[in-house]
């Protein structure tokens, strides 16, 4: 029995479901021979899904992702380490 109370925030699970698709897409382009790095910074950059494989319909879940956010939770992840 736990005696503290859990906080669930919805920030929290739409954290991990942003980390679940772009670990997923970055498995997609590594499995296809693919700079999954490089690809993925493409897509950012240019916001074109061509820089994104359809194996493991990972180009179907990366347009799931707000770019924006995604690139503020980069930038807050790089400056945590």
């Amino acid at each position: 029995m736990l005696d503290g109370t859990r906080k669930f925030t919805i920030a929290d699970e739409a954290d991990q479901e942003m980390k679940r698709i772009l670990t997923t897409v970055y498995d997609a382009l590594r499995e296809k021979g693919y700079n999954p790095i490089n690809q993925i910074v493409g897509y950012i950059l240019s916001e074109d899904p061509t820089y994104i494989t359809n194996h493991l319909n990972a180009r179907s879940l990366i347009r799931k992702i707000d770019r924006d956010e995604l690139l503020q939770e980069l930038v807050r992840q790089y400056l945590a380490d």
